[in-house]
This record gives C-alpha cells, structure tokens and sequence, in this order.
C-alpha cells in the first residue's frame, strides 16, 4: 500500500517531467474511500505533500473530506466545492478516491477545463483505450492493459503513454 501511494506521485512526474515543479495539479478524492470524510492512510495526503514538495500547485476537490484536508493542509492548497471547478487551468487530473460522480464525468468538459490532457487514474475507473481515443494522456494504477495479452516488461516500455498536443 507505502509503495502504490507512492506510485501516483511517480506517474505524474513521469507525464508531466520537469514541468511538475510549475505545474498545478487537480485532485479528486481526498479520504481514503467514498462516503465518508476520513483522510487516515488516504493516498491523498502522500501524494499532495509530494507535490508540495516539488513545488506545484494542488487544486483538491473532495465531496466529504475538504474540512479534514484543511485540518492537515491548511492554506497551502486550494480547495473546491465542485469538481469540475478544480480542473480550471490545472495541467493534470489525479483521481485519489472512488467517489461515484468521479465514475462518469464529462470528458469533453474535462478537456476543455486542463491546460494539458494529463489523467493519472489512480482508482482504475477508466478505459485506456477510451481514453486514447478521446485524446487524453493518462494512466492507471497497478492494472494491466486488456489490450496488450502477454505483458512483460520490454511490452510496458513500448507503451510508455504519449503526448497529445491540445
């Protein structure tokens, strides 16, 4: 659990590179699962101090947990009654929790809101390839690709995710 915690963080920086320290990010999700406001153990927490730490901005959005999050982060990030009111010049969506609404959101809107089309799912409520073919660079956590059979390793890294241009 440490390790995937981790992995959120390490997956955006590789979508976003060098550009993580001026980016700013939007989080969905920020207790440690639906329907309640607990932020204990939440990947959340790992991941918006990662981010912190490397100097980008966090834009968080959370339906139950925004008042716990203030408790631990205080006015060192902003906070947003409505989702989509996050993603308002953020250069990449991190989805943390599976809240229901997180399931089935406007893509299109979705798109038009980011600077860039950078999803880091890390509830695996997405289709890659549905994804791709809305123009979105994403990727998920600890999920193999159904399109890719026999996975190894050599396999992942011609996979790696590619750059869209808006």
């Amino acid at each position: 659990n440490a390790r995937q915690k981790r992995r959120l963080l390490e997956k955006l920086g590789r979508l976003l590179g060098p550009d993580l320290a001026t980016s700013t990010v939007a989080v969905w999700g920020l207790a440690f699962k639906a329907e309640t406001d607990d932020m204990r153990e939440s990947p959340a927490i790992e991941l918006i101090s990662g981010l912190l730490d490397a100097g980008a901005t966090v834009h968080a959005h959370d339906p139950a947990a925004i008042g716990q999050a203030k408790g631990l982060f205080g006015d060192r990030i902003c906070y947003f009654e409505h989702q989509y009111d996050a993603l308002q010049g953020a250069d990449a969506l991190v989805i943390v929790t599976e809240w229901l609404q997180f399931r089935n959101p406007d893509f299109a809107r979705i798109k038009s809101l980011l600077r860039r089309p950078v999803i880091v799912d890390g509830r695996n409520l997405y289709d890659a390839a549905k994804m791709r073919a809305l123009g979105f660079t994403s990727t998920c956590i600890g999920r193999v690709p159904a399109c890719c059979g026999s996975w190894s390793r050599a396999r992942q890294a011609s996979l790696a995710p590619t750059y869209v241009t808006a």
